[in-house]
C-alpha cells in the first residue's frame, strides 16, 4: 500500500475513481446511469464492498449484468490510477437505500 493511504481516504479514492471510470473509461450503454454510493474496504485491504445504485431502476438487472462482466476491467482501471502495490479485490452489491427512503417515506405519509 502507498504510504499515506488511510482506510477512509482509500475507499474515498476508490470510489470517485470508480464513478470517474463509469462516466468515461467504458463504453456499455448499461452503465450509463450508475453510481457508486459508498465504499467500504475490509481490514487488509484485500476486499472493496462497492455499493451502487441507479438513476433508472427499470434497468437495474442490465445494469448488474454489466458491472459484474466489467468488474476485472475496472479493478484493472483502478490499479493503474490509484498506484498501489495490491489492488482490492471488488464486490459490487445493490445499494438499495434509496428505495427502502422512499418507501419508508410512502408509509409515513399513509
Amino acid at each position: 500500500m502507498k504510504a499515506g493511504f488511510s482506510k477512509i481516504k482509500l475507499e474515498e479514492k476508490i470510489l470517485h475513481e470508480i464513478n470517474s471510470l463509469l462516466r468515461s473509461g467504458v463504453s456499455d450503454l448499461r452503465v450509463q446511469f450508475v453510481s457508486v454510493t459508498r465504499v467500504e474496504l475490509n481490514n487488509d485491504f484485500s476486499l472493496a464492498k462497492v455499493y451502487w445504485d441507479t438513476f433508472d431502476s427499470s434497468k437495474r438487472g442490465d445494469s448488474k449484468k454489466a458491472i459484474k462482466g466489467m468488474s476485472g476491467k475496472l479493478r484493472a482501471k483502478l490499479a493503474q490510477s490509484l498506484k498501489i502495490r495490491h489492488t482490492p479485490q471488488l464486490d459490487f452489491i445493490y445499494d438499495s437505500q434509496f428505495e427502502d427512503e422512499l418507501k419508508i417515506t410512502e408509509l409515513l405519509k399513509k
